[in-house]
This record gives C-alpha cells, sequence and structure tokens, in this order.
C-alpha cells in the first residue's frame, strides 16, 4: 500500500476497513470488506474515479466487486463516482439527500460548478436514522445528523467504537461549513447526540482521522455553540426586525383595483 502521508493513499485502519484516502475537491472514500459483501461509504468526485479504481486493484477488487455504496450527504465531493458504479451496487443515502439527488438538485449538490459531472442516478435504498447495516463482521448504525446539510449522516459501529463522520466533524474537532440547506441550530444538537457516544476513533471525509474523539467531539460542541451566539449578534445587528416590517408592510397593503378608461359612445 501507498504510504499514509501521500495524497492519495490507501490505508488499512482496523481488520477489513480501508481509507481511500483522495485530496481535495474529493473525499476520502472508505471501504468495508465485510462477510461477504463489500461496502463503500461515498465515492469521491467524478473526476477522481480513476483514482478510486488504482485503490480498489491494490486490494484486488474492481468496481464490480462493490455491493453497496453509503452515502453520507448529498454534495458533489462526495458522491461523484457513483454514477459509474451505479449500474452494479445497491446505493443508500438519508431521504433528504436522496431526494435532492433524484432530482438532481444543483443549488445543493455544486457538481456541475465545481466537479467534471458523471451521469445521473439515484439512491435505491432510503435510510431513516437508526437503521442497522448487518455486515457480518461489523455492523453499521445510520445517526442522521443534519447541520452541515440535511440529509447528513454519520455510521457508528458500536461494537469497536467506529464513527465515519462524512463532514459533520473532523479531526481535532473542526467543523464544516454550513452550506445550503444546513442549519446551525442542527448542527449544535447533531453534535451533542454524536459527542454521547462510544467512539474511540473517528473517520471524517477530509483530512486526517481522529485518535481522540472525545477531545475532538467536546471541542467540535462548544466551537458551534459559540457559532450559535455569533450569529445571534449577526442578525441583531442586521435588524431583521425591521426588515421584516418592511417586508409584512408590502404583503399586506391592500392594492387598489385597476382604472379602466371610459369608452365613449
Amino acid at each position: 500500500m501507498t504510504n499514509p502521508t501521500d495524497k492519495t493513499s490507501t490505508v488499512e485502519l482496523r481488520p477489513d476497513i480501508y481509507q481511500f484516502r483522495f485530496g481535495r475537491p474529493s473525499s476520502h472514500c472508505y471501504l468495508i470488506k465485510g462477510k461477504p459483501k463489500n461496502v463503500l461509504i461515498d465515492t469521491g468526485t467524478g473526476a477522481n474515479f480513476p483514482n478510486l479504481v488504482a485503490r480498489l486493484a491494490e486490494l484486488g477488487l474492481e468496481p464490480a466487486d462493490i455491493h453497496m455504496i453509503i452515502l453520507t450527504h448529498e454534495h458533489f465531493d462526495h458522491i461523484g463516482s457513483t454514477a459509474y458504479l451505479f449500474n452494479t451496487a445497491v446505493v443508500a443515502a438519508h431521504p433528504l439527500a436522496a431526494n435532492k439527488i433524484e432530482l438532481q438538485d444543483e443549488f445543493v449538490m455544486m457538481g456541475k460548478y465545481l466537479d467534471e459531472p458523471a451521469g445521473p442516478f439515484h439512491a435505491d435504498i432510503w435510510i431513516e436514522g437508526d437503521a442497522m447495516i448487518e455486515l457480518g463482521n461489523y455492523h453499521l448504525r445510520v445517526l442522521h445528523t443534519p447541520g452541515h446539510c440535511s440529509g447528513c449522516i454519520c455510521l457508528h459501529e458500536p461494537d469497536q467504537g467506529l464513527l465515519f463522520t462524512g463532514d459533520t466533524v473532523f479531526a481535532g474537532g473542526a467543523l464544516s461549513g454550513i452550506f445550503s440547506s444546513g442549519s446551525i441550530s442542527d448542527y449544535v444538537h447533531s453534535l451533542k447526540r454524536l459527542s454521547g457516544l462510544r467512539v474511540e476513533e473517528f473517520y471524517p471525509g477530509h483530512g486526517p482521522i481522529s485518535r481522540t474523539p472525545r477531545q475532538d467531539m467536546q471541542k467540535a460542541v462548544a466551537d458551534s455553540c459559540m457559532l450559535m451566539e455569533d450569529s445571534k449578534v449577526l442578525f441583531e445587528a442586521l435588524d431583521t426586525k425591521a426588515t421584516f416590517r418592511r417586508l409584512f408592510a408590502t404583503v399586506r397593503k391592500p392594492k387598489k383595483p385597476p382604472q379602466t378608461e371610459s369608452q365613449p359612445e
């Protein structure tokens, strides 16, 4: 395998769990070699597909050997290569992500603006929070964690204390951006829920893995609460009350009936 410090590399994190580490704009991808099914968590950008094929080949696998794809959310850097695997793999995503993907909601997905888009696809399975995915050697609990965007999920392996976080939280407790359909208050709630889990390591969609998950999660919760307070100050400065008064005045103002010219007899 290549060196973990390389920009593109394959790292075995646990027995039968591999990280395909890709540089931006692509996300990392995670392969779990189940018994007997293989699961890929996220697929990276469409333009990165040749690198994904090369990483699979290092493990003696072809794209057709991926049986299931689980998408952590709907952004282009995590889903782009799914179209190349769609004919042979079952695709799963949270309903709020699956709906945007099926409708090709570019306002949220951003694929055509920031990536070389592949063909369209859809999610075969719409997975709700608390769904369980059994792989034999591992089992994954789906956690709906909105905030970065509405369709975010994390995947928790409770026996080993592993957490696949997508873009919800990064090593060091770093937060992601809040994109279209995202919410600061949802983000705070999601991170507080994650902080109550038993986690030995967490595996994010970008950057290094976290080997200090408790400290990192505590920092993420504190920073998200601070962000929530900062946003309140911003809205006070914008004087949103006056803005809404002007809006409602326009809406509520009765319209005069159109004047019609009298016709000469």
